[in-house]
């Protein structure tokens, strides 16, 4: 029998997929990779069909336990995805720093944000059986960010790449004790750029510094999470927590209504409605600190909403919600009446109730 020549392999897997990679990334040639091209161990040049060849985890995969170079973290608010729960981490390369640069982190190359997507047997129960249904990759390169969904086997021991996304059904009990069944869609990477769009380029949502300005459990010490990156040397530019902006928690119902709606607009909204966003040319703008009646979207007529705003006139109307385009789109499902457009398939009736009561508040 002849003998292998390892070296000569890794070499051809090497320029294949360097040869793959400088094609700008095109999703169907990355998927039309041989096996035996992405069965390798790590070599640097991403992406990788293994979630586990990355080496983010200690033990075993499912139980996503960070190793000491791989920092968890959480911002103030979630975005809503058919109510799955989600744990993020973000590895930089040793000896490398993100920097606070004014309302942004900018993280240097070989950076690398993990979110995992699962959903508890019972919610009552968070702590008890778990699955989880994806992790999403978005990798500083270096031409910029790239996204990489990865989709997991119901045995729990592993996730493949999978760039044209997926379909899954998904059972659990909620908080309520009721029997829920979600039919998940894990996006595209295509789909990912259209939140991912910042001025025509991908960017992160979730780490910004108003998203990471607050306190986060350790499990050893509790610390504010722009502070602990920067004790942990990954993190330039922190001035103090008083220095940079910081978002609540909408789901804080300790907190006044109109800055949890502001929070839930910002996370859930805003990637798309802002000045940078692909709805820039909408006119309605939903940061955090938006203060402009007319960009909130009170008593102003919609741009282009074709029937998305079904039989209603603005955007907000003070006082009735239930005559407002804003709560009628978060309360359908309907292609093209939806809204967010993708990221779920049934309605957060919680934030739908925020936003209502919001509204109502306004002065009429």
């Amino acid at each position: 029998m002849k003998k292998k020549n390892w070296k000569a392999d890794a070499y051809l897997i090497l320029v294949a997929v360097t040869l793959l990679i400088s094609c700008g990334k095109n999703e169907e040639k990355i998927a039309a990779l041989p096996e035996a091209l992405l069965e390798e161990t790590a070599t640097g040049i991403f992406p990788y069909k293994k979630l586990s060849t990355y080496g983010f985890f200690a033990g075993e995969l499912k139980t996503l336990t960070p190793k000491d170079e791989v920092t968890f973290y959480k911002p103030a608010s979630s975005l809503f995805t058919d109510y799955a729960l989600k744990s993020r981490f973000v590895f930089i390369p040793d000896g490398e720093q993100a920097q606070i640069m004014e309302s942004k982190i900018e993280f240097p190359i070989g950076s690398i944000l993990i979110k995992n997507f699962y959903y508890p047997e019972d919610f009552r129960k968070p702590d008890g059986n778990r699955r989880i249904i994806e992790t999403r990759l978005l990798i500083r390169e270096d031409d910029g960010w790239q996204a990489y969904p990865y989709l997991w086997n119901e045995e729990q021991t592993e996730a493949l790449l999978k760039v044209v996304g997926a379909e899954t059904e998904i059972r659990f009990i909620d908080y309520s004790g009721k029997d829920q069944v979600v039919n998940y869609i894990v996006p595209n990477k295509n789909q990912c750029k259209s939140c991912h769009n910042q001025s025509e380029t991908m960017a992160p949502i979730g780490v910004k510094p108003q998203h990471l300005n607050n306190e986060l459990d350790y499990g050893t010490k509790k610390e504010n999470q722009l502070a602990y990156w920067s004790g942990k040397k990954i993190l330039a530019g922190f001035e103090g927590a008083d220095a940079h902006p910081a978002m609540i928690d909408y789901e804080d119902q300790s907190q006044a209504i109109p800055a949890r709606a502001m929070a839930y607009l910002d996370i859930n909204c805003a990637h798309c409605h802002s000045a940078e966003g692909p709805a820039s040319t909408s006119g309605l703008f939903l940061t955090y600190d938006q203060t402009d009646p007319l960009k909130l979207g009170i008593n102003k007529t919609p741009v282009a909403a074709g029937k998305g705003a079904g039989s209603f006139k603005f955007d907000i109307v003070p006082g009735k919600p239930d005559e407002s385009i804003l709560t009628h789109r978060m309360n359908s499902t309907e292609v093209g009446v939806a809204m967010p457009e993708l990221g779920r398939t049934t309605v957060h009736q919680e934030g739908v109730e925020l936003i209502r009561e919001w509204i109502l508040s306004l002065p009429q």
